[in-house]
């Protein structure tokens, strides 16, 4: 009963395990592994590749090459359950639009509490971390339409910045499974984060899509009530005279003049 009942899941999620495939950095990762093996046993090519093997043998694997080869597969094992039998390459790094600001060790903690009424999101996120990579263009797409002058987006590598993991308590070791982790800040202080932490340091398990996060931390609220704020900003601005539009426009001068530095 377990059995067919493992074949009919296979079968429903058929679509999408090549959907999930179907892509160039797993296709290549795939054609560089069979062309090793291609390349080792193909005649006329064989012959002319170094080996250790006493007999002299180059068209067949020397014990070195064995134990690199088990060595990688025990590797990918653990690294990637859905690449078993595949060493795939990691999946290429977000380059697209967004509206998200990096923090540093340094500057966490200054911009969270720099002003009140500003609410944060921030990702928590390691660049080695496949799962991390994975979500980049999902954050970066919720930053082009959730982010306004009271809802921002921020991310701070915390497998760079150790003391930063430290001091929000998420974990970079592989076991816990707490990449990429989502916090929720307001009023400079946490109000939640998924996944959450069990008494064990482990993640209890979250799905991160778009539909779970605008749920979970109520964008839709949190945006509207943003764009009311800066809507009695702006009008209290209006109403102050020209000293406070003077400063804002400073502000803004300042703000152009370090997007270019950067």
């Amino acid at each position: 009963m377990g059995l067919i009942t493992g074949v009919l899941a296979f079968l429903y999620h058929l679509p999408q395990i090549y959907k999930w495939l179907l892509k160039p950095y797993y296709i290549v990762s795939f054609l560089l592994t069979v062309a090793f093996l291609v390349v080792r046993k193909a005649p006329g090519l064989c012959e002319h590749l170094a080996t250790d093997r006493e007999d002299g043998n180059s068209c067949d694997f020397d014990w070195r090459e064995v134990e690199i080869l088990m060595f990688l597969s025990a590797i990918v094992m653990m690294k990637n359950r859905r690449a078993t039998f595949v060493m795939t390459c990691k999946p290429p790094l977000y380059m697209g639009p967004e509206y998200i600001k990096y923090f540093s060790d340094k500057t966490i903690d200054e911009e969270l509490q720099k002003d009140g009424r500003v609410t944060w999101i921030v990702e928590f996120y390691a660049n080695w971390s496949s799962d991390c990579q994975s979500f980049a263009p999902v954050f970066a797409n919720l930053s082009l339409k959730y982010n306004c002058a009271g809802l921002r987006f921020g991310k701070v590598d915390i497998g760079r910045y150790g003391e930063v993991s430290q001091r929000y308590k998420v974990s970079t070791s592989p076991l816990a499974k707490q990449l990429p982790s989502l916090l929720l800040f307001q009023g400079g202080r946490e109000v939640m984060r998924r996944p959450m932490v069990d008494t064990k340091g482990r993640a209890v398990s979250w799905t991160f899509n778009e539909e779970n996060i605008i749920r979970e931390f109520n964008l839709n609220e949190l945006f509207q009530k943003s764009k009311k704020l800066n809507k009695k900003q702006n009008g209290f601005r209006t109403e102050d005279g020209s000293e406070e539009l003077q400063q804002e426009t400073s502000e803004v001068q300042q703000s152009t003049e370090s997007k270019k530095d950067q």
